[in-house]
């Protein structure tokens, strides 16, 4: 019969790396308090002794975990890649661990990863919600024990929870504004779900344009779509089908934007000569996309800093009522306007 092997002890590292185990252990929680040749020391005895980190158990003992749960909605979109890398720079500075998953717009899918970050004993949740969450999600996450920050969508109006994103409402004004200025007055709004904050936040803001500049607002130049490429293919087709089409499109956000690109392509309308198109994130596609899109930035990795930074402070103590960090977008004017 073969004798199971013994789990190895960070007390065994230690000494076969010839440090103390206080040194051993904080290379294996990630404290920069440690010089550099003693942390390879510690990472090259590590894996000659086949060390593996039971974190779970570091964190009862500490009754403070260094991982973090982190849900966004879908990896495919840039702006959400950009916000991943605001966010992991700045909880590797401060030596957390980062358990990531993807809901695709499902409530469901998100509901299940909630229980999966609670069972893995999350210090701490970063959550950009699913269009359309449930009162019994918003429910569930007001009993949860540990902090959490929204990024980038709210789920409530009512400021339970901390709160990091851009303003969507001038956002979308300074792209109606600028497209306005432009000498537009057919301007239509597609794309993105109406459940979601954010385009609740951006069609406020484009209404609120169109009426300062005494345009009515034609709900026929408002359409929901998919938050793709081809979402923004089949929206700008249905509204330029219109008797009386739009001269200009505000996009809910790039990728729509680029989708409908695509479209205007193949019909022979040229943006930026035949009509005016703006997007919304500054995704670096859109300064590389013939003739270049004009649209709104988002700043998605100072947001993914900001919220990780504040959900750091939550879990290190920081009390007092939930805050609302709201940055400022930029309109970037390119080719297409």
């Amino acid at each position: 019969m073969v004798k199971k092997r013994s789990r190895v002890t960070l007390q065994q590292v230690a000494e076969h790396a010839g440090v103390s185990r206080a040194t051993a252990s904080k290379v294996v929680r990630g404290s920069s308090n440690v010089s550099d040749a003693a942390r390879e020391k510690v990472f090259n005895s590590m894996k000659e002794l086949g060390y593996i980190y039971d974190r779970v158990a570091a964190n009862l003992r500490s009754n403070r975990s260094n991982t973090i749960g982190l849900i966004i909605t879908d990896i495919r979109n840039p702006y959400f890649s950009d916000l991943l890398i605001g966010i992991h720079e700045s909880l590797d500075k401060e030596g957390y661990t980062v358990i990531l998953g993807t809901t695709f717009d499902s409530v469901e899918k998100q509901d299940l990863l909630l229980s999966t970050m609670l069972e893995h004993r999350v210090g701490g949740i970063l959550l950009s919600p699913v269009p359309g969450s449930s009162p019994e999600t918003v429910e569930r996450l007001s009993q949860f024990d540990i902090p959490i920050v929204l990024a980038a969508r709210r789920i409530t109006t009512d400021h339970q929870f901390d709160y990091v994103g851009i303003d969507n409402v001038e956002g979308a004004k300074l792209a109606v504004q600028h497209l306005v200025a432009k000498g537009h007055q057919r301007i239509a709004f597609i794309g993105g779900p109406s459940n979601s904050s954010a385009w609740q936040e951006r069609t406020e803001g484009y209404c609120l344009a169109l009426l300062e500049a005494g345009i009515p607002v034609d709900e026929a130049l408002i359409k929901e779509g998919p938050t793709t490429r081809q979402g923004g293919y089949e929206t700008i087709r249905k509204v330029l089908e219109q008797p009386d089409p739009p001269t200009a499109i505000f996009c809910y956000n790039d990728i729509i934007a680029l989708g409908a690109l695509t479209y205007l392509d193949e019909i022979g309308i040229k943006p930026g000569q035949h009509i005016s198109i703006v997007g919304f994130d500054d995704i670096q596609e859109a300064s590389m996309t013939p003739p270049g899109l004009s649209t709104i930035a988002a700043h998605p990795q100072q947001i993914g800093a900001y919220a990780a930074n504040l959900l750091h402070q939550r879990i290190s103590g920081l009390a007092g009522p939930p805050q609302q960090i709201i940055l400022s977008p930029d309109l970037i004017v390119r080719g297409t306007t």
